[in-house]
């Protein structure tokens, strides 16, 4: 029982599993599996007799959606927090889905790639219809938002940008933006990491997987390797950094590949994109420790020269423990979509 629920008695919504078989995703290079059970959280009083406004969040790299929505041992899951919006009246009865995307990479960037497959394209062709079809879901874009932070607040503005007429409106927190600053200084600790496997990334991943005990630096490389896999285009069955693993020198072209990813430098070709949604909202801690609040006021700067109407606010915080801004961030997505 959570701490929140322990001392209230709140009217909670339930989650419900559906099951999501995805032609897209069968045969993905990695081996990850094509049919997931997906989260789906109905708030209380659910009714096929009525129709919900719809969100959809995205869990941060190492998370899946099973993990979002698992009680917690202090403070409350996302579900609970919801629960508690909407009996506090700062939101109304919402359905809520949180797509499972974990990767043998250690999680997702969502966004469509040969190494990794195509999970953006699973999302909107395949995980949104799905959801419609079972559910009693307010159709179309002016009632569906998606949110959520670090990999996930990335997702949503890349969502955003990329597929103009299926979101009404997003919420970003704390997500990758910044990515010379972001990255960057990361290479020599991860290129030490793969030294000890000499430099084969495949032996790592393997390595990674069968360890009894996980380090905090094999999830640094790992976190690397996926990137590389999501914004490197020429990564296939082989996942080669943008870096040379002996000198740390970087290879321009594939970095190139990756900055061309960064939400910042994809502002000016998305401003028609960005400007069709009801809402974005955006956040970061002012001491996020991957310096990420810098890379999040470039992107705001670049809003607001292109006139894209947005919501963007730092608080005193790192990129840890900060669920509690879901506090503003889903009751202001719910007035835009409700």
């Amino acid at each position: 029982m959570s701490k929140y629920n322990q001392d209230s008695a709140i009217c909670a919504g339930r989650i419900e599993y559906l099951p999501v078989k995805s032609d897209l995703l069968q045969n993905n290079l990695l081996g990850d599996p094509h049919v997931r059970q997906v989260p789906i959280y109905l708030p209380h009083g659910y009714s096929t007799q009525n129709y919900y406004p719809v969100m959809y969040y995205l869990a941060a790299y190492t998370n899946s959606g099973q993990g979002v929505v698992d009680w917690r041992a202090f403070g409350e899951s996302i579900p609970e927090r919801i629960d508690r919006l909407i009996e506090e009246q700062k939101m109304g009865p919402t359905i809520v889905v949180f797509p499972d995307c974990f990767t043998r990479l250690g999680g997702n960037q969502y966004l469509d790639s040969p190494a990794m497959g195509p999970y953006a394209s699973n999302i909107h062709d395949e995980l949104i219809p799905l959801v419609e079809q079972n559910y009693a879901v307010e159709k179309g874009a002016a009632h569906r938002a998606v949110l959520g932070k670090s990999s996930g607040g990335f997702a949503a503005i890349r969502f955003a940008m990329d597929f103009p007429g299926h979101w009404g409106a997003i919420a970003n927190h704390s997500g990758d933006a910044g990515f010379d600053l972001l990255y960057q200084r990361d290479f020599p600790a991860v290129a030490d990491i793969l030294a000890q496997f000499n430099g084969d990334t495949g032996k790592f991943v393997k390595r990674f997987w069968k360890a009894k005990k996980v380090m905090g630096s094999h999830i640094l490389a790992m976190m690397h390797l996926c990137m590389a896999a999501t914004y490197d285009h020429e990564n296939k069955e082989e996942i080669v950094l943008p870096f040379d693993l002996m000198t740390c020198e970087l290879d321009p072209i594939r970095w190139d590949r990756w900055l061309a990813h960064d939400p910042v430098n994809r502002v000016e070709s998305s401003v028609e994109a960005l400007k069709q949604l009801n809402g974005l909202y955006m956040d970061c801690g002012f001491r996020d420790q991957y310096f990420i609040h810098y890379g999040m006021r470039q992107l705001a700067k670049k809003l607001e020269k292109a006139q894209v109407e947005h919501t963007y606010s730092e608080f005193n915080g790192t990129h840890s423990g900060i669920d509690y801004r879901l506090d503003e961030s889903l009751p202001f997505l719910y007035e835009k979509i409700k």
